[in-house]
């Protein structure tokens, strides 16, 4: 049974039987996107969570997940359509003889092509249309959350051209005409804001950013995701987590990450964080070697001795 977002408490209330966490900001934008039938743009660093929002939406509505993943040179072809060529020419093999049969009956060349041109339409159909995401979602008989994941990575004609699928969800194909949505998909676009997308495109989109997420809300996740954790454990690790992204990394773990290093903590059985789990795991949460270093410097070193202060006399303790 589909499940009707008629608030933005049910909103919540639904997002958190996923398993995902949404805060009442995320909560108020996912339910005007429903309701106003509005595509919705998350943006935000990667691995805070807005892809797994997109799927914790379609399990929520019972909808159909239908994923997009944009990259460089992504284009019309790869997202919406294409021909399958090879099972055409194998259709043509095996309907050899009675093509021979149709075209033999022609008493010239012409006559010939015009009944080939008349046969067209068995060869241009649905039957050997591969749908790609976009035209998928549009003819999916029944309700779809289309997921455009880091459409910052496509380029910008492919974004432009994603904006004439958004605005009336209908696509011209030339051998079939214009085809219409049967149910306009609940869209969620996601980028990591590794460049800047266009204006025309964010007018289309309701915004939401999604940040690191504060202390208290990723002790949640932790503990949501990984019950097994010792509740003590599972706040050292977050701590030690959130000092690390304000170190000045290269690359500030995710949430993600967050989660690899608590399974990782509970697969090896640790009671609390000393330097040797630490030195032994860090590569979980980091994966480029000038911040391990850094963070072995800055996070792990132990802290240096007080200087000795002198008396009154200007002498040191112990002279």
């Amino acid at each position: 049974m589909t499940t009707l977002f008629d608030s933005t408490k049910t909103v919540k209330a639904e997002l958190s039987k996923q398993r995902y966490i949404a805060s009442d900001e995320i909560s108020t934008i996912v339910y005007l996107a429903y309701k106003l039938g509005k595509p919705l743009l998350a943006e935000g660093p990667a691995g805070v969570g807005k892809t797994e929002l997109a799927k914790a939406i379609a399990c929520a509505t019972d909808r159909e997940l239908i994923r997009l993943q944009c990259y460089e040179g992504l284009d019309e072809s790869k997202a919406l359509y294409e021909w399958e060529y090879s099972k055409q020419l194998l259709y043509t093999q095996l309907l050899r003889d009675k093509l021979n049969d149709t075209l033999g009956k022609a008493e010239s060349l012409a006559e010939a092509a015009d009944k080939l041109a008349g046969e067209e339409d068995v060869f241009f159909s649905n039957r050997f249309l591969l749908q790609r995401p976009l035209l998928k979602a549009i003819l999916s008989e029944r309700p779809t959350v289309l997921l455009i994941d880091e459409i910052d990575r496509a380029d910008a004609e492919f974004e432009a051209f994603l904006l004439e699928v958004l605005s009336d969800f209908q696509v011209s194909v030339p051998e079939l005409g214009t085809l219409i949505a049967k149910h306009r998909p609940l869209v969620i676009l996601t980028s990591n804001n590794t460049r800047e997308l266009s204006e025309a495109l964010k007018r289309r989109c309701l915004y939401l950013f999604i940040d690191y997420p504060t202390l208290q809300e990723e002790l949640a996740v932790v503990r949501l995701k990984v019950p097994d954790l010792n509740p003590k454990l599972a706040q050292q690790a977050v701590e030690f987590v959130q000092k690390l992204r304000k170190a000045d990394m290269r690359k500030s773990p995710s949430i993600s990450e967050t989660l690899d290093w608590a399974n990782a903590l509970v697969a090896l059985n640790a009671s609390h964080l000393d330097k040797e789990v630490l030195e032994d795991t860090l590569s979980v949460l980091l994966k480029h070697e000038a911040d391990l270093q850094k963070a072995k410097r800055q996070l792990m070193a132990p802290p240096p001795s007080p200087r000795p202060k002198p008396d009154e006399f200007g002498r040191f303790s112990g002279n």
